[in-house]
């Protein structure tokens, strides 16, 4: 059975997008089209690929079983074009997490990596979109649930955390603090909670019930937010380099300290063998380094690591 590289890549967008006409426009064809070859497609195999119905499709049990190969089939398609034609394009690693300055540790392995080129994401949400449309080729920050099934991930770095809070405030000359010492104080968010995930895993463990969040125009102006109250205060990982602003303190956490993961996130079955590159300078740097160091008996993490 020969299958059309056209087809299987209609059906691969359609189940990402899990609507027709959306997927015809990330392929730049009209929706009648996109549906004549998953038609085809369905016909060739002899079985229903999606169940029509609402606002949306959803794949059927066939579907789903034909989605992980369909994925790697592609993959291996752009791959032959791209050797046939003598072509190399760098990696395209994007960042999300950018308060958090993800550039920090991927600038640690980058003349190890091979080519790479950056993108601009903005959240998980916009990078989990471009890795599943092919923009890019692998992104980096810190992955949390629920992760989209067509994506694979590896845990780069644990990061100590810091309190960042005002020198007024009334812990601000303590040389570290434990988490739960912060209850009563103003945990002050770049954002709403609900979508910083670590922030909010942090505020309930550790019973943080003064929550108020901010509008992120960047670090300094969130820090400056921060300083200007002896009430609040906030979480940064402890290598991220903090602009000059009288009245702040960083003071480290123990007992235990939090720990913020990177990782590394691609698309399955996405064969650039850049990849390899990348994921080995990261392993290589993190056992320089000691970037995977975790004692469950002394560190936080709101997962365990893996």
């Amino acid at each position: 059975m020969d299958l059309d590289v056209a087809h299987v890549r209609a059906f691969v967008r359609a189940a990402e997008e899990r609507h027709f006409g959306r997927a015809a426009g990330t392929l730049a064809i009209s929706q009648q089209a996109l549906s004549k070859r998953v038609a085809r497609l369905e016909s060739l195999l002899g079985v229903t690929l999606f169940q029509r119905g609402g606002n949306g499709v959803h794949l059927t049990e066939a579907g789903q079983r034909f989605l992980p190969p369909a994925r790697r089939t592609l993959a291996a398609a752009d791959a032959a074009v791209a050797a046939a034609v003598g072509t190399h394009r760098p990696l395209r690693v994007d960042v999300w997490g950018h308060l958090y300055a993800p550039m920090r540790t991927l600038a640690q392995v980058a003349e190890r990596a091979g080519d790479l080129a950056l993108g601009h994401g903005r959240d998980l949400p916009s990078v989990t979109n471009a890795l599943l449309h092919g923009d890019i080729d692998g992104a980096f920050g810190r992955v949390h649930p629920p992760l989209h099934t067509g994506l694979t991930h590896r845990l780069v770095r644990l990061e100590p955390v810091d309190a960042v809070l005002s020198a007024a405030h009334p812990l601000a000359a303590e040389p570290a603090l434990r988490p739960d010492q912060l209850r009563g104080s103003l945990l002050w968010a770049p954002g709403n909670l609900d979508r910083l995930d670590f922030l909010h895993q942090f505020a309930d463990r550790f019973d943080i019930r003064d929550r108020a969040a901010s509008v992120n125009l960047g670090l300094a102006h969130f820090l400056e937010e921060v300083a200007r109250d002896p009430q609040r205060f906030s979480l940064l990982p402890a290598d991220v380099p903090l602009p000059e602003i009288p009245g702040l303190r960083a003071v480290p956490l123990v007992d235990p300290t939090p720990l913020y993961a990177w990782s590394l996130l691609w698309r399955t079955g996405d064969e650039h063998p850049g990849l390899d590159g990348l994921t080995a300078a990261c392993a290589t740097e993190a056992g320089r380094s000691r970037w995977l160091e975790y004692d469950p008996a002394h560190d936080w993490l709101p997962e365990p690591p893996g």
